[in-house]
C-alpha cells in the first residue's frame, strides 16, 4: 500500500501542487470543523459503500451534504440496499483506516474495484481539502487537480449533484 510520502511523490510526478496542514487526529466532520480554523476551500466527507453484490463506491461529498443512501442506490444502479464497507475492506481496497477515508486512497485501488462519485457542487470549488491517507493532516488540492489525480489512478469518476431526488440517472 502507498504511504503518505508515496502519495506526495505521485502528486508531484503529475505536476500537482498541494499544501498540507498538520493537526491532531480527526475522526469526524464535527472534529474537523472545530480544529481547522480558517482553512479555505471545500471540506469533504467520504462514504465508502457497497451493495449486496459487493460492488464498491467511494462517494466524495461536501461535508454538510446529506446523502440519502436509498436514493443513491437507485441512482447508482446498485443491487439491493447500500451499506458501509467494513474497516477491513476499506484497508484492503483503499489502504486507509476509518476516519482517514479520502479520494487519495484511490492510489491503492490498483484493481479498480471502486467506482468514484464526486459531488458536482464540490467540484465547483477552487480548492478541495482531503486527508493524505492519514487523519493527522489535511491536504488542499485544486478541484481540477483532484480530478486529474483520480483519472491518473485509472478511475473515471461520476460527477453528479448529490442533492437531487433519487430517480435521476448519474451523469456519465
Amino acid at each position: 500500500m502507498a504511504t503518505r510520502d508515496d502519495l506526495f511523490i505521485r502528486l508531484a510526478d503529475l505536476g500537482i501542487e498541494t499544501r498540507t496542514h498538520e493537526h491532531p487526529p480527526l475522526h469526524t466532520v464535527e472534529q474537523s470543523k472545530a480544529l481547522r480554523g480558517e482553512l479555505p476551500g471545500g471540506h469533504i466527507k467520504n462514504l465508502f459503500i457497497r451493495d449486496k453484490n459487493k460492488k464498491l463506491w467511494l462517494i466524495v461529498a461536501e461535508e454538510d451534504r446529506q446523502v440519502d443512501l436509498k436514493a443513491m442506490r437507485r441512482r447508482l444502479g446498485a443491487a439491493k440496499s447500500l451499506s458501509f464497507g467494513s474497516p477491513e475492506l476499506l484497508e484492503e481496497v483503499l489502504g486507509v483506516q476509518p476516519g482517514a477515508v479520502t479520494p487519495f486512497g484511490l492510489i491503492n485501488d490498483t484493481a479498480h474495484r471502486v467506482t468514484v462519485v464526486l459531488d458536482a457542487d464540490l467540484m465547483t470549488r477552487d480548492i478541495v481539502n482531503c486527508h493524505p491517507l492519514v487523519n493527522t493532516a489535511t491536504t488542499a488540492i485544486g478541484s481540477s487537480d483532484l480530478l486529474k489525480f483520480v483519472r491518473a489512478c485509472g478511475h473515471e469518476p461520476q460527477i453528479m449533484p448529490l442533492d437531487e431526488p433519487g430517480g435521476e440517472e448519474p451523469s456519465p
